[in-house]
C-alpha cells in the first residue's frame, strides 16, 4: 500500500474576520492584521496601524516593515527619541516621499488638551495609560521630550478608496482586532504579527504559527 499524505484543508477563509464582535464603526486605531491567504507582498504577513478611515476611504501604515534607512539621515533631531531598530520604516506603497511620525507618550496627562503638553500635531489612536497617536515631525521634539517614551517614523502609507478596505476584509484578506500601546512602537517589529494573533487566543492564536510557505513544513 502507498503511503497516503493527507492534504490540511485551510480554514482560515471560514473565520470571522472580527473575532465574533460587531465591527466597529470606524477602523481607526485598530489593526488589521494580514490572513495567510494574503499573497500581496506590500502587505503579506504585516500588521497595519489604521491612522483615519471614514466613507472617503482609509490610511494606515506598516508597523513591522523596518526600511534600512536611519532615522538620522533624514531626521536627525528625532533620533534620540526613535525607539530601536531606529530606522524610518516602510509605511506603505503610496507616497513613499510622505513622512508620518507615531509617538507612545508617558501618560494621558501627557496628551491632554487641556493641560498644554498635547505634542504639536497629536491626534489620539491608541488610548491607554501610555497612549500612542501621531505627531508633527516638523515640530521641534527637544519640547516634547519630556512626554514622549518612543517614537517611529514612516515613509509612505497604505491607502484604500470608499469601501475598498471593507471588501477586502470581506474577502477576508484582513483579520481586525484592537491595538494596543506597544503595537505601533514595538521594539520587535518583526515578531509582530505572530504576537498579535497569538494574544486573541483561539482559532487566531493557532493561525500565529501558520508557515510562511504552507507547502513547507
Amino acid at each position: 500500500m502507498g503511503h497516503h499524505r493527507e492534504v490540511p484543508i485551510d480554514p482560515f477563509r471560514a473565520f470571522d474576520p472580527y473575532g465574533g464582535a460587531a465591527p466597529p464603526e470606524s477602523l481607526t486605531g485598530y489593526l488589521l492584521v494580514a490572513t495567510p491567504g494574503l499573497s500581496d507582498p506590500n502587505f503579506s504577513r504585516r500588521v497595519i496601524l489604521v491612522l483615519d478611515h471614514g466613507d472617503h476611504g482609509a490610511l494606515g501604515v506598516v508597523l513591522d516593515r523596518p526600511g534600512g534607512v536611519a532615522v538620522d539621515q533624514l531626521l536627525p533631531q528625532w533620533q534620540s527619541l526613535a525607539t530601536p531598530p531606529s530606522e524610518l520604516f516602510t509605511g506603505g506603497p503610496v507616497a513613499r516621499n510622505a513622512l508620518i511620525g507615531l509617538v507612545r507618550l508617558g501618560s494621558r496627562d501627557d496628551a491632554a488638551e487641556a493641560s498644554g503638553n498635547c505634542p504639536a500635531g497629536w491626534r489620539l489612536l491608541v488610548d491607554a495609560e501610555r497612549p500612542v497617536g501621531t505627531v508633527d515631525l516638523s515640530a521641534d521634539p527637544l519640547a516634547m521630550t519630556g512626554s514622549i517614551l518612543g517614537a517611529r517614523l514612516f515613509s509612505g502609507y497604505a491607502g484604500w478608496d470608499s469601501g475598498q478596505l471593507e471588501a477586502e476584509i470581506d474577502e477576508r484578506s484582513w483579520y481586525v482586532v484592537a491595538a494596543e500601546a506597544r503595537d505601533p512602537i514595538s521594539a520587535d517589529p518583526e515578531g509582530l504579527w505572530r504576537r498579535v494573533l497569538r494574544r486573541q487566543g483561539g482559532a487566531l492564536a493557532l493561525v500565529s504559527g501558520f508557515p510562511p510557505d504552507p507547502a513547507v513544513n
